[in-house]
């Protein structure tokens, strides 16, 4: 496994932030799907839309809060989603890049679902009891999220000549965010070690068959070889997710007290 550099961490904050990784891409895309609600291009797209979404934020919950357990602090899912700043998130750069069009978001969600689901499969043998509940159970919800995704994809790029152009488009914006996915750093390396986390090596591998495979049916050209933007991992981010934060943190923040 490859692995990029990290800052000295203790083995329980080094699993801290690998829950946080969890939950924060699941969070954050979540929140970005449910931004379709009342705007998808056709109603059984809306509900679709909106049950990813729901999805992504019960195990955004799962995660946090174990996270929480882990960090030990009294901190539970909700704080640790609506009080910490845009530096303290630890989600991969794909998932909080704008919906634009159609094809964009179904994009995005394809090459996250790809990568999701051997994650999770990975996962789902954790060596804590804890990690494997929450996997398995997701397992379920992704698998589905990949199916849903990649019949999208082949349906937009094997359609119209325009939902070809828009379909190949988005894939060419995104992909400069794909390589940070299946980048192992230190604390990636550590839940390994520990037989915690997940080995991104057989993710990755799993992650490009899928991909190739879809965009083959879906006759679009993978992109060639090229740098790609990564930090997101570490709480390097771009503008975009102060924006998310701030539609999403605004009550919890304003109103610290509310209670429904």
């Amino acid at each position: 496994m490859a692995v990029t550099g990290g800052a000295a961490m203790s083995d329980a904050s080094k699993q801290f932030e690998y829950l946080l990784r969890l939950g924060d891409n699941a969070l954050v895309l979540g929140q970005r799907l449910s931004a379709w609600v009342g705007h998808a291009p056709v109603l059984e797209e809306e509900m679709a839309t909106a049950n990813v979404a729901l999805d992504l934020i019960g195990q955004a919950k799962s995660w946090l809060d174990l996270a929480g357990q882990v960090e030990g602090e009294g901190r539970d899912a909700d704080w640790l989603a609506y009080h910490r700043d845009a530096w303290d998130y630890r989600n991969a750069l794909l998932v909080e890049q704008p919906n634009g069009d159609y094809a964009m978001t179904i994009m995005r969600q394809f090459l996250f679902d790809a990568f999701h689901l051997p994650l999770l499969e990975q996962l789902a043998a954790s060596g804590d009891e804890r990690v494997r509940d929450i996997a398995a159970k997701s397992v379920k919800e992704v698998r589905y999220h990949l199916r849903r995704s990649s019949e999208w994809v082949i349906r937009l790029g094997d359609g119209t000549e325009e939902s070809h152009r828009r379909t190949q488009a988005a894939l060419d914006e995104l992909w400069r965010f794909t390589g940070e996915l299946m980048a192992a750093d230190a604390v990636d390396q550590a839940m390994v070690e520990q037989g915690l986390g997940a080995d991104l090596e057989p993710v990755a591998d799993a992650w490009r068959q899928r991909v190739d495979q879809v965009l083959e049916a879906a006759t679009l050209e993978r992109p060639g070889e090229q740098w790609m933007q990564q930090g997101g991992k570490q709480g390097r981010h771009s503008e975009h997710l102060g924006y998310i934060l701030a539609e999403m943190q605004f009550l919890p923040r304003a109103y610290p007290d509310a209670r429904w």
